[in-house]
């Protein structure tokens, strides 16, 4: 399975049309390059808000409020472009409004045949708990592709490492996270957050990123991070579990991912991190004893 992880510019779209013409041209670039899962990023569907008033945009309880007319196209845009390409397609996270004012951050996870599943955010960050309006989801989830099982963790929600490894005990061999961060130092904490989840699951972990500058946007004004693909760091995988990364300019991290080679590799690994998560559940080690000194 070729995957591509997107490190996608935000712009300023002059309407829905040319938001949806922008997501277009860059999974079109994917698919040309082999992609055959595509992973966008978190806040996506805010770069539409760019085409509301500039009163409205610069707001951000007023661009989420604005945007949920847009909610419908933007899901048939994903289902469309899933199905023109013959793709699985994580198309990004839309903040949907589930009543009473409050919003959820929820990733579609879109099949070439038009089927539309979601994972919604579980923590959030200090931003979205300021904010005053978003509400973090209630369920975990995985999902059955043609390429196996996988699971999807929110930016944050893979800073937690309970998360992926639910996940993984019920079957997901790929974790994708599409993410958002506007600070060197939040881009470095996913970052270390997905490598790890890699290393103590041995799976593979795919990171979406926004990047750039927009500076009419409260959610979206500074975007940091690369797009990446990580692996287990054992034999067989690169020794620093980073299959691919996308350089600055970029638009994807694209990859192989060899599912077989990854159950094989399990039964010949160095360690067994994965297997022996459970020896820190034992009653002795589970809580520390004091000693004095």
């Amino acid at each position: 399975m070729k995957i591509a992880a997107a490190q996608y510019g935000i712009g300023a779209p002059s309407d829905f049309a040319a938001f949806g013409e922008r997501v277009a041209a860059r999974v079109a670039e994917a698919v040309k390059a082999g992609a055959q899962l595509l992973v966008l990023p978190e806040y996506l569907a805010l770069e539409a808000a760019a085409t509301l008033d500039a009163a409205t945009r610069s707001d951000f309880a007023r661009s989420l409020a604005g945007l949920q007319a847009h909610h419908d196209d933007y899901l048939a845009l994903a289902r469309e472009l899933a199905s023109r390409h013959a793709v699985h397609l994580v198309a990004g996270t839309f903040l949907l409004d589930v009543g009473g004012g409050r919003y959820r951050n929820r990733a579609y996870f879109v099949s070439p045949d038009g089927k539309v599943a979601f994972q919604d955010k579980l923590t959030l960050t200090g931003f979205e708990r300021s904010a005053g309006m978003i509400e973090p989801g209630d369920e975990l989830k995985v999902f059955d592709t043609d390429f196996g099982r996988m699971g999807i963790d929110v930016c944050y929600d893979v800073e937690f490492p309970l998360y992926a490894r639910a996940q993984v005990e019920a079957g997901a061999r790929v974790i994708l996270v599409p993410s958002c961060t506007d600070t060197d130092a939040g881009a470095s904490r996913v970052r270390v957050g997905c490598q790890a989840r890699a290393l103590e699951n041995q799976v593979y972990v795919a990171c979406a990123v926004t990047a750039g500058v927009a500076q009419w946007s409260p959610a979206l004004d500074v975007n940091t991070g690369a797009a990446a693909l990580y692996t287990p760091i054992d034999r067989g995988f690169p020794s620093d579990g980073v299959l691919a990364r996308a350089r600055e300019g970029e638009d994807w991290a694209i990859a192989e991912l060899d599912l077989a080679a990854l159950d094989a590799f399990k039964r010949e690994a160095q360690v067994a991190n994965a297997n022996d998560w459970f020896a820190q559940l034992r009653p002795a080690v589970v809580r520390a004893r004091v000693e004095t000194l």
